[in-house]
Parts: structure tokens; C-alpha cells; sequence
């Protein structure tokens, strides 16, 4: 469904004519507002990285959607307690700039520098972390340092009197 569909009857028609001064208004507004639907609305040429963040007794496992980013362009970086995410993803016209007479009338894909810092209960020991990217999901796992590792204890759960 079109933001048109659920504008009142007298705005569905501005500028349905290409040659109207209200026709590109209109695109970009709509645009805009399919944008900020999704939630992917940022200024500056960044973009979300959406990531999950699990754990188990021995280890904590960070999961990165970077679809349509290639591996060397993904760095990460450890400091202290906090593990960093960043890279950069090029536009599909910086990538095919070289193909003679392509020109692109939309330009939805995400592209620029992203920039993630996720902190932890404890320090990162760096030589410990492996980082793996398979189908654009990038899955950092951090081993747990062995105070941290403490197995969990179940407790009795009694009937209240």
C-alpha cells in the first residue's frame, strides 16, 4: 500500500502529471515517509546495523545483518569491555561508475560507513574473539574470561504457606 492509498481523496491527485512543479515534491515526500516507515532513516550517509546479542555460560555471541557487504569491508575492533562494528558499503552506481550509459532513476539500497559499539560486563581478552561472515550475517563470538563462567544453579521454587 502507497502513502497515496491513505491520503485524503483531494491530495491523491497533486502532481500526477510529470510536467506539474508538485510532482517531484510528492516523490520525495513519499520517499521520505516509506523511509521513515522502515525505520531506516539516518542523516549522513550511515545506516543501522541490526545485531542480536546472545549468550551462553561460556561465551557471548554477537550476530551483525550486513547483507551486500563484502568481508574486507567489515572491521572489528576490541578496547577494554567494548567490541566495535564498522565498515563502509558502496553504492550499486560507485560500483558499475565505469559501465558507459546506466543511469539510475532510484536509488533505494543503503550505502555509506556504519558504526556499532556493543559494551560487556567484562573485559575482552582480543586473542580470544573469532569472527566469522557467512550470507551477509557476521557473528563475532567472545569467549567468557573463567570468573565469568560460573554454571548456573537451579533453585527449588517452594508453595507459599
Amino acid at each position: 500500500m502507497t502513502k497515496r492509498d491513505w491520503l485524503p481523496t483531494a491530495w491523491s491527485d497533486w502532481g500526477e502529471d510529470a510536467t506539474s512543479p508538485f510532482y517531484a515534491l510528492r516523490k520525495q515526500i513519499d520517499t521520505l515517509l516509506e523511509d521513515f516507515d522502515r525505520g531506516d532513516l539516518m542523516k549522513g550517509g550511515t545506516f543501522n546495523v541490526r545485531t542480536n546479542v546472545s549468550e551462553t555460560d561460556k561465551e557471548v555471541r554477537i550476530t551483525a545483518e550486513l547483507p551486500g557487504i563484502e568481508r574486507d569491508d567489515v572491521d572489528v575492533e576490541i578496547t577494554g569491555d567494548t567490541i566495535t562494528i564498522k565498515g563502509e558499503k558502496t553504492t550499486e552506481e560507485e560500483k558499475t561508475s565505469d559501465e558507459e550509459g546506466r543511469e539510475y532513476h532510484r536509488l533505494e539500497r543503503r550505502s555509506g560507513s556504519f558504526h556499532r559499539m556493543t559494551r560487556l560486563p567484562f573485559e575482552i581478552a582480543p586473542d580470544t574473539v573469532t569472527a566469522d561472515m557467512k550470507d551477509g550475517v557476521l557473528t563475532v563470538t567472545i569467549p567468557k574470561p573463567a570468573e565469568m563462567r560460573k554454571p548456573a544453579r537451579k533453585v527449588e521454587i517452594k508453595t507459599a504457606a
